[in-house]
């Protein structure tokens, strides 16, 4: 198969282009370049630039690389951002979602897997493991374009038979490489890392949830074993036409705030405490994936632990800021 990747010269998207090519699948990228980078894209990979909103774009590309699957990750992302411009989110991940799947469906592409997040549960009222049953309730409206986004590929696939993959991500972190690090600080390893090179203490925000240590617990997974995820679920697709699938993806495993500063401090060599400053509004206490489903409709699971994302996650941070 052909697949196209759009936001494949992003963070994840990088990591997604080459676990499909390295799984032998053909792929050609698709991205508008406003976070991405060209130099991500492996060499003898076709770079398409332009928007989704761009359905005349999307259409020639489609017919003229002969695709027949779409992994779709370009978003915008940053849920602050998100609450202060909630028309150009809207814009950017539900329209931009629709024109994709109109050129999708039109060209006859058979499989679709799309970027969802685990912002679609807002603030689950369990204390347990996240299950795909779990009552979607987004905070923020970046959630909430991922769940309408949800919605939109489940109703095409329905109407049309394209076979699809809705992926639930939890924490992000990790590199493969350190020339495709995470650039940004919206997340919370790379801001641990530029507090510390700032020469300050890194922020919790928060140490009085109902949790065992007060701060805020988070399932993390790797950004290698979560590009292998959308290999499993290329696949699957691929094996069994008209499937309609939404999977979380993580590992089922919660790892506090305090704990992750205090494991970065050590790998990296820094001995900074934290500061307590206050809570977040709408920050949950604790939101750890079930990754059973992942298992068993995938046959997926994550293999690298928290030190994997650490430290490869610093050697990027390293290169970009020696």
């Amino acid at each position: 198969m052909t697949w196209l990747i759009t936001g494949g010269a992003g963070y994840i998207g990088a990591h997604v282009v080459r676990a499909m090519t390295g799984a032998g699948e053909r792929t050609v990228v698709y991205d508008d370049l406003s976070t991405g980078v060209p130099d991500r894209v492996p060499d003898g990979v076709p770079l398409v630039v332009g928007s989704t909103l761009d359905g005349g774009r999307v259409a020639r590309a489609l017919r003229d690389h002969e695709i027949t699957g779409v992994v779709h990750l370009a978003a915008k992302k940053q849920v602050a951002e998100s609450v202060s411009l909630p028309l150009h989110y809207y814009r950017e991940n539900v329209e931009g979602l629709r024109v994709l799947l109109d050129a999708v469906t039109s060209a006859d592409v058979r499989s679709f897997v799309f970027s969802s997040s685990a912002a679609v549960y807002g603030m689950p009222y369990t204390a347990g493991p996240v299950t795909e049953e779990t009552p979607c309730l987004p905070l923020s409206p970046y959630g909430e374009t991922k769940l309408a986004g949800e919605w939109l590929v489940r109703a095409a696939g329905a109407a049309t038979g394209l076979s699809t993959a809705c992926l639930r991500y939890f924490n992000v972190a990790g590199a493969a490489r350190p020339d495709l690090a995470d650039r940004g600080v919206s997340h919370l390893i790379p801001m641990i890392f530029e507090r510390l090179a700032d020469g300050l203490p890194p922020r919790v925000f928060g140490d009085d949830h109902p949790t065992p240590d007060g701060t805020c617990v988070r399932d993390y997974i790797h950004v290698v074993d979560l590009a292998e995820a959308h290999v499993a679920a290329a696949h699957a697709l691929a094996s069994a036409p008209g499937r309609n699938l939404t999977v979380n993806i993580g590992r089922g495993e919660g790892v506090s705030v305090r704990e992750m500063i205090d494991r970065v401090n050590t790998l990296t060599g820094h001995d900074r405490p934290p500061v307590i400053t206050p809570r977040r509004p709408g920050d949950p206490a604790h939101v750890v994936a079930s990754a059973e489903r992942a298992a068993a409709e995938l046959n997926w699971k994550a293999h690298l632990g928290l030190d994997d994302m650490i430290t490869s996650a610093w050697s990027g941070r390293q290169r970009t800021h020696p």
